[in-house]
């Protein structure tokens, strides 16, 4: 048993109406494809997820690899509120792993699984009863470590339900503090998730005395919906990642969940801890660090959550905000209105400005940022907060520490004659200039890259969007790469539409670089976490 005080219960059942809530951004979210983080950035996000008032952070899958064990690690010691979690496998070495890496934290939970549905049986072969066993081993053996353990079965939702009953009360006897319920696949409905966790809590014994917590996926689309149910049948604590990132169609949104109970608390008299107003801030990190932009028309943080163009709209709006907006921007941490930076802004301004939009930097970085920054209001008349937020995004994807470093880029198209490129770039230790025609500015220019980098990527998206109107507006640019299996986002952003391309592009091979020579086949997180809730 771990002696490490608490600043609160691991199950407080005190207060009946409060709902916790569990963070799983740094575990579930990075397991989709081409999201992974690297070491600082996990830092910097749980961080963040302290500070808002995130309940519990699962940091990772400590025995999926030597970086997830290190990052787990390093975050059980310098978080300062949370309860810090890690993710293992119904197996003794996961457990004792997972343990070595939270145990420093001031509040530690092991979460251990396994899937319990036919189908999920069927991978390690085992019968019910045998399975049985193992929760009971298992399950005691973490008990036995730490004093907060966390038991799922996985693809709960597709468990026959008397099964379900019997491994959870197993789960409850051997020293689970916490059941989670998930629903693996996103195959659940509402009414389906609060009739599972009523059904729980009236026929397992011992349900009273331990916290049930619900995880759901979005494969249908409904996965804040199921979360809600649970959590009005009785589940006090929602899994959830920023911006629903996550395997397949990602999860529950911590935004919406969050945002929910504070907006409909006429119909859902529950309170959280987290702290709304920094929802933007980190909704906007995360997607860059992940390379996951936020769909424009995403609730609560996409760009026209808040936006109104329709004539009628915006005489209402004109007259009373909340004709049709039941929320603030103010609630999620944005500006009600956005201040226009220009050529002749200082240093202090552009500071103010940028931790209104949720990034704190040091003198360092302010000294860097506001470089570009400058350049950019030189080729913008106006630099609105968008532009701030792509500035920063392509300050972070691009740095001066990449194997492959874009310098210059010239481009001849039109006039008939195929398109060309000629590009300047740092590889390693050496800068070379390669000049290549292509089916356009951007075939040209992707086609010189190739030439100075030998790879076998395979260029699976290509997007562009610009960020602001006008045509001097910062055009942002991602791309999505697939190698040997790996996938590899990059993204950038520049009032120059082709320079933009090319950075996305050597963004990406940067990251498929450093997955290709770090990525051991027996260490790889990706086949280890196949078998993750």
């Amino acid at each position: 048993m771990t002696d490490r005080p608490a600043d609160r219960p691991v199950t407080d059942r005190s207060e009946p109406n409060r709902v916790l809530i569990f963070d799983t951004t740094l575990r579930d979210g990075e397991q989709s494809p081409g999201a992974t983080m690297s070491h600082a950035e996990k830092l910097e996000i749980a961080q963040m997820l302290d500070e808002m008032g995130v309940d519990i952070i699962e940091a990772g899958f400590p025995i999926a690899s030597e970086g997830d064990f290190a990052a787990v690690s390093e975050i059980a010691r310098q978080a300062k509120n949370a309860v810090i979690c890690g993710l293992a496998r119904a197996q003794f070495p996961d457990i004792d792993r997972c343990w070595e890496a939270v145990r420093h934290a001031r509040q530690p939970r092991i979460h251990t699984f396994i899937g319990t549905s036919p189908l999920h049986r069927a991978i390690p072969n085992l019968d019910m009863d045998q399975m049985a066993d193992r929760i009971h081993q298992t399950v005691s053996h973490a008990r036995n470590l730490c004093d907060n353990v966390q038991w799922s079965p996985m693809d709960a939702t597709r468990t026959e339900r008397d099964y379900l009953c019997r491994v959870v009360e197993i789960a409850i006897k051997a020293g689970a503090t916490t059941i989670n319920i998930p629903d693996t696949v996103g195959y659940t409905a509402p009414r389906e998730s609060a009739e599972l966790i009523r059904m729980l809590l009236e026929r397992v014994p011992g349900a009273d005395d331990i916290i049930f917590a619900t995880h759901c996926h979005n494969d249908l689309g409904m996965a804040t919906a199921n979360s809600l149910a649970a959590v009005e049948a009785g589940a006090r604590q929602i899994e959830c990642t920023i911006n629903g990132l996550g395997e397949r169609a990602g999860n529950t949104a911590l935004e919406e969940v969050v945002m929910a109970l504070k907006v409909r608390h006429d119909i859902m008299p529950f309170t959280t801890g987290v702290d709304s107003r920094k929802i933007m801030g980190i909704s906007r990190r995360v997607a860059q660090v992940s390379g996951f932009p936020v769909q424009f028309n995403k609730a609560i943080v996409g760009k026209n959550a808040f936006a109104h163009e329709s004539g009628i709209h915006q005489d209402g709006m004109l007259k009373n905000a909340e004709t049709f907006e039941i929320m603030r921007p103010a609630d999620v941490g944005l500006s009600d209105t956005s201040l226009v930076m220009g050529k002749h802004s200082g240093r202090a301004a552009l500071r103010a400005k940028l931790s209104d939009l949720g990034y704190e930097l040091g003198d360092n970085q302010l000294k860097d940022v506001f470089v570009r920054f400058k350049e950019l209001a030189d080729r913008k008349k106006e630099v609105y907060d968008d532009d701030l937020v792509a500035l920063m995004q392509d300050s972070a994807a691009n740095t001066g520490s990449d194997f492959l470093q874009v310098k210059k880029l010239r481009v001849v198209c039109g006039g008939g004659e195929p398109a060309m490129a000629t590009l300047t770039m740092v590889v390693g230790d050496a800068e070379r200039t390669e000049t290549r025609q292509g089916d356009g500015p951007v075939d040209a220019a992707f086609n010189a890259v190739d030439a100075m980098f030998d790879h076998e990527g395979v260029l699976q998206l290509y997007q562009v969007h610009a960020v602001t109107e006008g045509t001097d507006a910062q055009a942002t640019v991602s791309v999505r790469m697939e190698e040997a299996g790996r996938i590899a986002t990059g993204q950038s952003a520049d009032t120059d539409t082709i320079l933009a391309s090319v950075k996305a592009y050597v963004g990406a091979l940067n990251r498929l670089k450093v997955r290709r020579e770090k990525t051991a086949p027996d260490s790889d997180t990706k086949s280890v976490s196949m078998y993750s809730h």
